[in-house]
């Protein structure tokens, strides 16, 4: 089974500076997907440039089941913006968990209230989808989010975390889940796409869950490489 985590920054054609759906169905197919956790994807809204991302991606993939998980809304409340969840494998359930905005803001940063996508598949895995904020408040508020909605079992955890593997606030995570990044076969960076200097995407796994390999392609279609990891799992 292939999971796979990608920032599409809106479905943004990285290179060419438009949405670009085609580009990021490619991306998807090309790694060979069975499970995409996605960042940063609107939904149906008032401005035209608001559609259904999610279920377009799912048509071009052949991804069948999906979910979308509402973090804001922009523009006044009109239009959606989150996480998104692709499965080949049947979604049995679904919660969207908001992680509201830090008051009072501690930096003088970019706030923004974020969400963590949790779904639970037809084959017994909990599917966890993150995007993490940019300041270190905001980033405390989404580790407790995450830490509430952990299984030791059979859970995937995955996403833009906007923090690198030396962050601490990571250890906690690291202490229930495995990092499948100890399977790349060589150091691998996940941003910028076009020439990568950090990596702050991620896939956790429980310790059940059997790594096979893992790795982030050399892929521009965002302005995030993917990050994929093959395991073995047999369901229930």
């Amino acid at each position: 089974m292939k999971i796979m985590s990608f920032n599409t920054q809106h479905c943004l054609n990285y290179i060419e500076r438009n949405i670009d759906f085609e580009i990021m169905a490619k991306a998807i197919k090309d790694c060979g997907a069975d499970i995409v956790g996605l960042n940063e994807m609107r939904d149906k809204g008032v401005n035209d440039q608001y559609l259904e991302q999610t279920k377009i991606l799912s048509e071009l993939t052949g991804i069948e089941n999906y979910y979308f998980a509402e973090a804001i809304k922009f523009d006044g409340g009109q239009n959606p913006y989150g996480n998104s969840l692709l499965s080949r494998y049947p979604i049995v359930s679904t919660e969207t968990v908001l992680i509201p905005t830090p008051e009072p803001r501690k930096y003088n940063g970019y706030y923004e209230q974020r969400s963590l996508l949790k779904a639970k598949l037809e084959n017994g895995l909990t599917v966890l989808v993150i995007h993490f904020g940019l300041n270190p408040d905001e980033q405390e508020r989404a580790l407790d989010a995450v830490l509430k909605n952990l299984e030791d079992e059979k859970c995937i955890l995955m996403g833009d975390f906007n923090m690198t593997p030396d962050n601490e606030l990571l250890n906690p995570i690291k202490e229930r889940m495995r990092d499948t990044s100890e399977f790349f076969t060589s150091p691998l960076l996940s941003f910028p796409s076009d020439n990568p200097n950090i990596r702050i995407d991620y896939i956790f796994v429980s310790p059940d869950i059997e790594v096979i390999s893992a790795d982030i392609p050399a892929i521009v279609a965002s302005d995030h490489r993917p990050h994929t990891a093959e395991i073995k799992y047999d369901g229930n």
